[in-house]
Protein backbone atom coordinates (compact mmCIF):
# COMPACT_ATOMS: atom_id res chain seq x y z
CA UNK A 1 0.00 0.00 0.00
CA UNK A 2 1.29 3.76 -0.43
CA UNK A 3 3.04 5.29 1.97
CA UNK A 4 4.06 8.70 2.96
CA UNK A 5 6.78 10.35 5.34
CA UNK A 6 7.40 13.49 6.39
CA UNK A 7 9.77 14.92 8.81
CA UNK A 8 9.91 18.39 11.05
CA UNK A 9 11.42 19.47 14.08
CA UNK A 10 9.86 19.24 17.64
CA UNK A 11 8.68 22.89 18.84
CA UNK A 12 8.53 23.92 22.39
CA UNK A 13 5.46 24.34 22.99
CA UNK A 14 5.27 20.61 22.38
CA UNK A 15 7.04 19.41 25.16
CA UNK A 16 6.19 19.56 29.03
CA UNK A 17 8.45 20.82 31.79
CA UNK A 18 10.97 17.96 30.89
CA UNK A 19 11.43 19.22 27.13
CA UNK A 20 9.35 15.82 26.18
CA UNK A 21 6.71 15.56 24.18
CA UNK A 22 3.51 15.93 25.91
CA UNK A 23 1.65 12.56 24.31
CA UNK A 24 -1.58 14.21 23.04
CA UNK A 25 0.55 15.71 20.57
CA UNK A 26 1.05 12.33 18.89
CA UNK A 27 -1.79 12.50 17.94
CA UNK A 28 -2.03 16.03 15.59
CA UNK A 29 1.47 14.11 14.29
CA UNK A 30 -0.49 11.54 13.00
CA UNK A 31 -3.63 13.60 11.69
CA UNK A 32 -0.84 15.60 9.40
CA UNK A 33 0.35 11.98 8.66
CA UNK A 34 -3.07 11.39 6.72
CA UNK A 35 -3.72 14.77 5.28
CA UNK A 36 0.20 14.75 3.73
CA UNK A 37 -0.71 10.90 2.50
CA UNK A 38 -3.83 12.04 0.74
CA UNK A 39 -1.93 15.20 -0.20
CA UNK A 40 0.57 12.92 -2.25
CA UNK A 41 -2.02 10.86 -3.43
CA UNK A 42 -3.83 14.37 -4.85
CA UNK A 43 -6.60 14.61 -2.68
CA UNK A 44 -7.07 17.38 0.11
CA UNK A 45 -9.41 17.46 2.85
CA UNK A 46 -10.69 20.83 2.44
CA UNK A 47 -11.97 19.41 -1.04
CA UNK A 48 -13.58 16.27 0.28
CA UNK A 49 -15.36 18.31 2.56
CA UNK A 50 -16.24 20.63 -0.34
CA UNK A 51 -18.07 17.62 -1.55
CA UNK A 52 -19.66 17.07 1.37
CA UNK A 53 -17.63 14.20 2.79
CA UNK A 54 -15.78 14.23 5.96
CA UNK A 55 -13.33 11.81 8.03
CA UNK A 56 -14.10 11.23 11.42
CA UNK A 57 -11.76 9.71 13.72
CA UNK A 58 -13.45 6.51 15.45
CA UNK A 59 -10.64 4.33 16.62
CA UNK A 60 -7.13 5.60 17.54
CA UNK A 61 -3.99 3.15 18.88
CA UNK A 62 -0.71 4.60 19.98
CA UNK A 63 1.99 2.29 21.51
CA UNK A 64 4.86 4.54 23.00
CA UNK A 65 8.58 3.15 22.87
CA UNK A 66 10.68 6.24 23.40
CA UNK A 67 10.44 9.80 23.66
CA UNK A 68 10.86 12.75 21.26
CA UNK A 69 11.79 15.81 22.64
CA UNK A 70 12.22 19.48 22.19
CA UNK A 71 14.26 20.18 18.65
CA UNK A 72 14.66 16.65 17.69
CA UNK A 73 13.69 15.74 13.60
CA UNK A 74 11.26 13.31 13.56
CA UNK A 75 9.31 11.79 10.70
CA UNK A 76 6.23 10.72 10.61
CA UNK A 77 5.38 7.48 8.20
CA UNK A 78 2.17 7.16 7.10
CA UNK A 79 1.02 3.68 5.27
CA UNK A 80 -2.60 2.71 4.00
CA UNK A 81 -3.54 -0.58 5.64
CA UNK A 82 -6.14 -1.92 3.53
CA UNK A 83 -8.02 -0.46 0.41
CA UNK A 84 -10.98 1.74 1.82
CA UNK A 85 -14.75 0.62 2.02
CA UNK A 86 -17.14 2.73 4.52
CA UNK A 87 -13.68 2.89 6.95
CA UNK A 88 -9.84 3.99 6.25
CA UNK A 89 -7.35 2.68 8.10
CA UNK A 90 -3.62 3.74 8.58
CA UNK A 91 -0.71 2.77 10.41
CA UNK A 92 2.13 4.91 11.26
CA UNK A 93 5.23 4.96 12.59
CA UNK A 94 6.96 7.72 13.89
CA UNK A 95 10.94 7.63 14.46
CA UNK A 96 13.97 10.10 15.07
CA UNK A 97 16.65 11.21 13.05
CA UNK A 98 18.78 8.25 14.43
CA UNK A 99 15.52 5.85 12.47
CA UNK A 100 14.26 4.89 16.26
CA UNK A 101 11.03 4.06 16.78
CA UNK A 102 9.46 6.45 18.72
CA UNK A 103 5.45 5.69 18.69
CA UNK A 104 3.62 2.70 16.46
CA UNK A 105 0.46 4.03 16.11
CA UNK A 106 -3.19 3.36 13.76
CA UNK A 107 -5.95 5.25 13.40
CA UNK A 108 -9.94 3.84 11.85
CA UNK A 109 -11.55 6.63 9.87
CA UNK A 110 -15.23 6.57 8.81
CA UNK A 111 -16.33 8.06 5.70
CA UNK A 112 -19.32 10.25 6.23
CA UNK A 113 -21.58 12.50 4.53
CA UNK A 114 -21.99 15.71 5.85
CA UNK A 115 -25.50 16.40 5.35
CA UNK A 116 -26.86 13.38 6.77
CA UNK A 117 -24.16 12.34 8.95
CA UNK A 118 -24.42 8.88 7.66
CA UNK A 119 -21.52 6.39 6.92
CA UNK A 120 -20.89 6.22 3.20
CA UNK A 121 -18.52 4.29 1.07
CA UNK A 122 -15.28 5.91 0.19
CA UNK A 123 -15.85 8.07 -2.59
CA UNK A 124 -15.05 6.77 -6.25
CA UNK A 125 -12.59 9.82 -7.04
CA UNK A 126 -10.42 8.80 -3.89
CA UNK A 127 -10.30 5.06 -4.74
CA UNK A 128 -9.87 5.36 -8.06
CA UNK A 129 -6.43 7.34 -7.07
CA UNK A 130 -5.50 4.59 -4.78
CA UNK A 131 -6.15 1.66 -7.48
CA UNK A 132 -5.00 3.81 -10.28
Amino acid sequence: MRINEFSFRVRYGETDQMGVVYHGNYAQYLEIGRVEWLRQLGVSYKSMEERGVMLPVISLQMNFKKSARYDDLIMVRTKLKRIPSVKIEFDFEILNEEKELLVEANTVLAFMDMKSMRPIRCPSYVLDLIEG
